[in-house]
């Protein structure tokens, strides 16, 4: 009888970070050297890097910044590295989760 090779699974702490209700969210996707990353709600968005803090408070946004992310999913568990003005506002800070910030987006 051959080896049984069993399939490598995702720790469930990491599924349970993918997993969330994205009702009230819209997502927006611009592949350019590294993907452009958005997400929208109500009362602001959560960005990758390419979308700067201070830019946000001149247009008078709540924004979250996260970096290092290459997808929608990889946002929710990376840390806040920048708001704007109007986001410090709505209580988000530096250092809550992608998804802590999008609750209180939503």
């Amino acid at each position: 009888m051959g080896k049984v090779r069993r399939c490598a699974r995702a720790p469930v702490d990491r599924l349970l970070e993918i997993i969330i209700d994205w009702t009230g969210l819209s997502k927006e996707r611009i592949e350019l050297g590294l993907p452009l990353l958005i997400i929208k709600g109500a009362k602001g968005f959560l960005a990758c890097g390419y979308v700067n803090a201070a830019t946000c408070d001149k247009t008078g946004e709540a924004c979250a910044i996260v970096t290092g992310v290459r997808s929608h999913d990889d946002m929710l568990a990376a840390p806040v590295q920048a708001v704007s003005r109007e986001a410090s506002k709505l209580s988000l800070r530096v250092g809550m989760t992608g998804r802590e910030a999008l609750e209180i987006l939503r």
